[in-house]
């Protein structure tokens, strides 16, 4: 269950609220009981945009269903 947090406690508390949240941990900020936003790390928030943009959901679907199969290299390169 994720946590919440108040708008009001939220404001008066961001420092401390803010600390609560890391890698896949948020708060769901509530307003007259009603959930209306959340508080999220950066990191994950990009990760949301990501999945949720359609030419992405498009290349990882095409790659699903594709026969070809890369090589450590062919991936990799000469990252070494």
């Amino acid at each position: 269950m994720p946590k919440t947090i108040k708008t009001t406690t939220l404001r008066d508390n961001f420092a401390t609220a803010s600390a609560l949240v890391g890698g896949d941990q948020f708060l769901v900020i509530t307003k007259n009981g009603r959930p209306v936003s959340a508080l999220v790390d950066i990191n994950y928030f990009e990760d949301l945009l990501t999945i949720t943009n359609p030419k992405i959901i498009e290349s990882v679907k095409e790659a699903r269903t594709s026969k070809k199969r890369y090589t450590h290299e062919e991936v990799f390169g000469d990252l070494a």
